[in-house]
């Protein structure tokens, strides 16, 4: 696997967490440590997204990424049509 797949596999791992994390703290709002393990993967999420766009371009479009110069918007391949 090449280092930007490897790269969106960490991504994904990271915001299944968050989905499962979110799911539980629907029914248990009161649980305080995973409260702070989300918000643990919350701030790791972010910082990957960050140094994945400036090492491989936007994740996603309409202004929620902003771009280098020049526009990379159109450089491929799109992180959703890499195959694992």
């Amino acid at each position: 696997m090449n280092d930007q797949l490897a790269f969106l596999n960490r991504l994904q791992q990271v915001e299944f967490a968050l989905v499962e994390l979110q799911l539980y703290l629907d029914t248990h709002k009161d649980d305080q440590r995973a409260l702070m393990e989300f918000n643990q993967y919350s701030k790791q999420l972010e910082m990957l997204k960050k140094q994945y766009e400036l090492q491989y371009g936007p994740l996603l479009n309409f202004g929620f990424s902003p771009s280098q110069y020049p526009w990379r918007w159109l450089e491929g391949p799109w992180p959703w049509e890499q195959v694992f």
